[in-house]
This record gives C-alpha cells, sequence and structure tokens, in this order.
C-alpha cells in the first residue's frame, strides 16, 4: 500500500504538480490561482504594464524579465515605426484591425500611441468602416472578451456580473443591444465591436483612461436568420426578446450600473433600434448620465457643420430650409438640435422653428395627412403640404437649401436629386450621412460632379479628395468622434450628473470654432482629424462650462482655465518606468 501511494505522489514531466492540476480530471475542480503583482512572465502577459523590448536594464533585473527577452532594448517610438510598418503591409482593412486589436490586447499603451499618433491612418481601420466589417464577422475572429457580455440568462444577476469587471473605478460605459449596428443591421452579440471601437476612441481621442471604460453588450437575442443557423454564433440563439421582457432586462442593468458605479458614471446608448433607442433614452435621462450616440453625438456633429458650413453658404441657421433623407433615430435627432439651435438664436419657440426643417422617410414626405400613422417621436415634423412620394419631387417642392442623407440607403441621392439641389442653389450644402461606405447616399465625387464643383459636401464615412475643374475639394466627414469623446470628457472631468440639450448645442458650437479660413479655403466645414486632441479639450471645456452654468457639475471648485484642465486630465500613452 505504502508503494502504491509513493508512486501516486512521484512528480511527473520534471515539476512536482503542488496543486494536482495535472492529475485532475475534466470533472474535477482545481483552483485558477493568479498573483497580485506582474512580475516576470506575468508582466509581459499583462497589457496594461507590458513595453515588450521597451523594459530598461534595471527593469528587467527588478521584475525577473532577464532571459525572457531578446537582448535588445528598444523606444516606444522605434516599437511605434515598426508596427506601423508591419500594419501597412496588410492589403485588407479587416487584417489591419485584427492586428490592431491584437496589439492592444498584448500592449495597450502601444496601442494607443499608434492610434493617436496616426489618427487619420488609423480611425477608419478601428472604426468605421472596418469595424462594420468586424462585428459581421466578430464570431469568427474573436478571441478573448475585450468587454462584459450580459444576457437573458444574467437576469436577476446583473449587478453580480458588473463585479466580476476586474476595473472598480469605471467612468463611461457603452452599451449596445445590438440591433441596429451601423447601416448593417441586426447583428445581435456581434456587436459588441462597436462599444469596444467607441471606448478606444474616448481613450485616443477624448483622454479617458482605457482603465474607465468598460464595453457592454446586452444579448437579448437576435432576430438575423443567418446567425442563429451560424454553428460559430457566439450569442443567444434565440429570437429577440421584446416588450416588458426586454424593458425589464435593461431597467435592472440602469439600475444595477448606478449602484455599482454611482450617480456620475455615463452610460452611452449605441446602435438600439428606434423603437428602443428613443424610449431608453426619454425613461432616463432625467434618473441617470446617460447619452444616446445616435441620436444626440450625431446631431452635436452634424448642427457643427451647418454652423461652420454658414460661412460658405451666407445667412443664418434660420435663413436656411433643410430637408432629410431618412426619419429615425439620427434624423430627428438632428432636425431636434437645429430647431433648438435656431430658436436659441432668434428666440422664436422650437414649435415655430421646427417648421424650416422637412423630413422624408420610406412613404414619402412627412405631412400633417399622414400623422394619424406617424410614429411618436416623428410627429413634431407633420407639416402642411400636399403629399409627395419621393426625394426629387420633395426636393423641388420644399426648395431646400440642405440636403441631409441619414436613411441608411445607398446611392439615394441621385444625379437628378443633386442636380436639382444645384439649380436651385448657388452653392448647396449635401450632407450624405449613412455608414458604411456602401451605404453613403452619394460618393464625394458623385457630389461635386454633379454640382459642377459647387456642392459643400460632407459624409459619415471617410471620401478622398477630389479635383474638380482644377481645385481640390476636401469633403468634410461628419464623424460622432469629433463630438462624443470631449462630449464624455467634459461630463467626466466636471463630475457631470445630467445631460442637457444645452451642453450639445455648446458641444456643436465649440468644434465649429475650430474651423479655420485655411480650411473653408478647401471646402472643409470639419477640422482635420490631426488636432482631434486640441478639438476635444476644446469641446471637453464647453461642455463643462455648461454643466457648472446649469448647475449639474460636481466637481468644486470649477477650475479657472477649463481648456487647460482638460488638456492636464488627459490620458497619455507613453510608457511609465517601474520600479
Amino acid at each position: 500500500m505504502e508503494s502504491a501511494l509513493k508512486d501516486l505522489s512521484t512528480p511527473t514531466g520534471g515539476v512536482e504538480d503542488v496543486y494536482g492540476e495535472d492529475c485532475a480530471t475534466e470533472d474535477q475542480c482545481i483552483t485558477p490561482w493568479t498573483i497580485a503583482v506582474s512580475s516576470g512572465y506575468n508582466l509581459l502577459r499583462d497589457p496594461r504594464y507590458n513595453k515588450g523590448l521597451a523594459f530598461t536594464e534595471r527593469e528587467r533585473d527588478s521584475h525577473y524579465l532577464r532571459g525572457l527577452l531578446p537582448p535588445v532594448i528598444s523606444s516606444q517610438e522605434l516599437q511605434e515605426k515598426k508596427l506601423m510598418q508591419s500594419i501597412r503591409q496588410y492589403d485588407v482593412p479587416l487584417h489591419k484591425y485584427v492586428a490592431m486589436m491584437e496589439l492592444e490586447e498584448r500592449n495597450e499603451r502601444l496601442f494607443y500611441k499608434l492610434l493617436i499618433d496616426n489618427v487619420e491612418e488609423l480611425l477608419p481601420i478601428v472604426y468605421t468602416p472596418t469595424v462594420g466589417e468586424a462585428c459581421q464577422k466578430y464570431g469568427s475572429i474573436f478571441k478573448r472578451p475585450q468587454g462584459l457580455y450580459i444576457s437573458l440568462n444574467e437576469k436577476g444577476r446583473i449587478l453580480e456580473v458588473l463585479k466580476n469587471w476586474p476595473e472598480k473605478s469605471i467612468q463611461v460605459i457603452v452599451v449596445t443591444d445590438g440591433e441596429r449596428i451601423l447601416g448593417l443591421g441586426d447583428l445581435g452579440c456581434q456587436g459588441m465591436g462597436i462599444p469596444v471601437g467607441k471606448l478606444a476612441l474616448y481613450t485616443a481621442l477624448g483622454g479617458v483612461r482605457p482603465s474607465a471604460c468598460l464595453p457592454i453588450t446586452i444579448d437579448v437575442g437576435t432576430n438575423n436568420e443567418k446567425l442563429l443557423n451560424d454553428e460559430f454564433y457566439i450569442g443567444l440563439k434565440q429570437r429577440r426578446a421584446t416588450g416588458q421582457e426586454y424593458y425589464d432586462l435593461l431597467h435592472e442593468f440602469m439600475s444595477a450600473v448606478k449602484q455599482n458605479y454611482g450617480e456620475k458614471i455615463l452610460v452611452q446608448f449605441e446602435d438600439f433600434a428606434n423603437h428602443n433607442a428613443f424610449e431608453l433614452l426619454a425613461k432616463y435621462r432625467t434618473s441617470h448620465l446617460v447619452f444616446n450616440d445616435d441620436i444626440q453625438g450625431t446631431a452635436s456633429v452634424v448642427l457643427a457643420g451647418l454652423i461652420a458650413s454658414l460661412k460658405l453658404l451666407g445667412g443664418a441657421l434660420c435663413d436656411h430650409t433643410f430637408l432629410f433623407l431618412g426619419a429615425g433615430e439620427a434624423g430627428t435627432g438632428i432636425a431636434e438640435l437645429i430647431a433648438l439651435e435656431i430658436s436659441n438664436k432668434t428666440k422664436i419657440p422650437v414649435e415655430e422653428t421646427r417648421k424650416k426643417i422637412w423630413l422624408v422617410d420610406s412613404k414619402g414626405l412627412i405631412v400633417s395627412g399622414r400623422k394619424e400613422t406617424l410614429q411618436a417621436f416623428k410627429k413634431p415634423w407633420a407639416h402642411e403640404h400636399e403629399p409627395v412620394n419621393n426625394l426629387l419631387d420633395a426636393v423641388k417642392a420644399v426648395k431646400p437649401t440642405v440636403l441631409i442623407g441619414t436613411s441608411g440607403t445607398g446611392r439615394t441621392f441621385t444625379k437628378e436629386v443633386v442636380e436639382a439641389m444645384a439649380c436651385m442653389n448657388k452653392r448647396p450644402l449635401i450632407m450624405a450621412l449613412s455608414n458604411p461606405t456602401s451605404q453613403a447616399e452619394c460618393t464625394a465625387e458623385e457630389a461635386y460632379t454633379w454640382s459642377e464643383g459647387r456642392v459643400v459636401f460632407a459624409s459619415g464615412s471617410p471620401f478622398p479628395s477630389f479635383e474638380y475643374d482644377g481645385k481640390l475639394n476636401i469633403p468634410g466627414q461628419a464623424n460622432n468622434c469629433y463630438i462624443f469623446p470631449g462630449f464624455g470628457f467634459g461630463l467626466v472631468m466636471s463630475g457631470t450628473i445630467r445631460v442637457h440639450d444645452d451642453m450639445l448645442l455648446a458641444a456643436s458650437e465649440a468644434l465649429a470654432a475650430q474651423v479655420t479660413e485655411e480650411h473653408y479655403a478647401k471646402g472643409m466645414i470639419y477640422p482635420p482629424f490631426a488636432d482631434i486632441r486640441k478639438i476635444s479639450a476644446h469641446i471637453a471645456a464647453s461642455v463643462a462650462a455648461k454643466a457648472y452654468e446649469l448647475g449639474v457639475a460636481t466637481r468644486l471648485p470649477q477650475p479657472t482655465d477649463l481648456v487647460k484642465y482638460a488638456e492636464s486630465c488627459m490620458y497619455t500613452p507613453n510608457y511609465r518606468s517601474y520600479r
């Protein structure tokens, strides 16, 4: 008996199995041990503290890294140069996206250093338009969790799930239910790419610490048949929960977030379907710090472009007539903010200023004769007019100076539509805002060509510069990235507890103020992304100033110079030295 016990206790493979892990069968439990302080091999596997070949000789000695790294010591700048060379060798944008995500998972500071220093080149990779394809294929490229997944399986236990996230000092949550991802529709659980991408930009463009950001996907199922039949789909394989079951889960989530993180946690809703987006924003805006980027962020960035464009179009905002193709959360959100801005400037009631703004949906121009069949959020835009069935006829009837596309349907600004706009206006403003690029209402080249180079153009996805009749035109990109990182950072740095529409107007005006005469000369109505950190600091300062003015900021006393304060609070990704 003694010899048998001795044989069982003999270590195999030359290393003693102290915890019995190697001997355990699949149905036996073992404890997944971790150590508290990162050093040695574990330090190289910790993305927040790993510096790769940039560890100094002293750090390699004090943190037990000798032999775990090649002898060369590299600077962060050289690492950046090497990685950018590597990323540029990929021809397929999705491959670049995967390479960037892998970098974030192994070296967080280097990831943000790359993104900040090469923002114009890498923004289309980590966000629109590549993130759309990444979401479509998220099940295939999923390797390790980058956020929290809260499904119907967790009902009644959401607070417990939130506590599983290792970081406790969260300031910003971006959450989606995956029902309306960009212009791609219901991607269910695979919509996680959106919160992950948005929060990467919160850090890179807005300066919020990565550890203070939490991406969350609420999985209530999907109505996407392709995903339901996909053996590799990573979410719940059931049709979407709706009605009371859906709202009960969301209410538990919002209550748990506030209980776990406090009053000042910012919850940003992303890519919820129209019927839920408006309901959730209306329900929680008076009790939580909430922001819907599709409704409010899009509205703010478009309004900024409109304010800036007045230098090129002439007149004041109240002198223009606006026509939208698309009457969903983006279209109606933009329309309402325009009406509020005109009301603030002219002191005319917002009910009257709305009459300068017309919307076209799938059934034609929204007019008073359709009021009985309209959804609640469309009814304020039902003006007195004869029925009009299509966009071209609506352009001819309304005679807009500004045409805005939020339809999610590509190539709907046809040659006839653009020519009609150019015929009526010396300098028409056309904004084709739908994402991704394939869903844009028209391309920059089409808009410039069909208007004989007279159009002021902006889009949601990026388009290259286009030369017409010897003049180089640089299309603007009405990208929410201009607004939400700085806007959210302004809320965080001031300790704001509620979002007010006046803060959105302040953000729009701050962004418009960053457009210079040099930019106008090139037809630009948005400043270049290369200056985005400076832009975000100004937006954050304006939002914070408005929060202090409205009495909803809790971080007291108010800093004297809010721009300098914002810049001093921003996260910077340069390597730190370790003891």
